[in-house]
């Protein structure tokens, strides 16, 4: 963690309900009143219109049944509260059974604007909205299968490919460039950065380009992929996502865009 602090996953009750303090309640309330007043005019209008669907509390952290049974409704998805970190055959597994793994815990006071772990609020708010969109769940789905099928090699592919889209990803709406991605529209300082500053680049959508393209977790993206439309999702649902990495490893990584990580000092 970025800080030392660690954190320790919520264990749901017999209901499937997890019990949060006050002070967890009250560090979602901040994150979500300070989330929704980044978000006009830089994420998509389809994210925007599907936190409406899910009708998430703003006073308390969501409960995972409750989110679920909006899903269902839509797209036929649920979600399941997970620790941090599991492991990619339980992650890919719940994908391709139209289960998205939400981490239970819910960040410090001291972290509210970076994690490095996945917390509920990056989990809840920032990836199971476009859950609602048939499309976007069509491609999560696709997305699991092929994991759960894949070599290790080709899984750190592919996590290349979710990085650069469910993440990380950018499209091209009526009204200009606008973040789809969770990591961005989870984040607000990023959610400003990746539409608005001059620093970054930003490239149209190539799963292959994608594929190639090696990122960094620790700083702001230096490159975004930018949809055309949440339909080239639905399409790569339907391709040939193993040929797909099989022509990006014959052609290779492209070199980085960042600096190497800084190396650890020595006691």
């Amino acid at each position: 963690m970025g800080k030392g602090i660690t954190y320790t996953a919520k264990t749901p009750d017999a209901d499937g309900l997890i019990h949060y303090t006050d002070a967890e309640n009250a560090v979602w309330r901040e994150l979500i009143t300070r989330q929704k007043q980044v978000l006009p005019g830089r994420a998509c209008r389809a994210f925007v219109e599907a936190l409406d669907v899910l009708g998430l509390p703003e006073d308390r952290v969501p409960q995972c049944p409750e989110v679920s049974a909006v899903l269902r409704e839509c797209t036929g998805w649920g979600v399941k509260p997970v620790p941090a970190l599991i492991p990619l055959d339980e992650f890919f597994s719940l994908l391709a059974n139209r289960m998205f793994p939400a981490a239970s815990f819910i960040r410090a006071p001291e972290e509210l604007d970076y994690l490095e772990e996945p917390d509920i609020f990056h989990e809840i708010f920032g990836h199971t909205p476009h859950l609602t969109d048939s499309r976007f769940a069509a491609f999560t789905e696709a997305y699991g299968k092929t994991g759960l099928a894949a070599s290790d090699a080709d899984r750190e592919m592919l996590a290349r490919l979710y990085w650069f889209t469910a993440e990380f990803g950018l499209i091209e709406t009526d009204e200009g460039v606008r973040s789809y991605g969770a990591g961005i529209c989870s984040s607000p300082g990023e959610t400003r950065y990746a539409v608005e500053s001059d620093e970054p680049e930003r490239v149209p959508f190539d799963p292959i380009e994608a594929l190639r393209t090696p990122y960094r977790i620790d700083i702001y993206q230096p490159l975004y992929f930018v949809l055309e439309s949440f339909d080239q999702l639905f399409d790569l649902a339907r391709s040939d996502l193993p040929a797909m990495i099989r022509e990006a490893r014959r052609l290779g990584d492209r070199p980085p865009k960042f600096p190497p990580l800084p190396e650890a000092k020595s006691a």
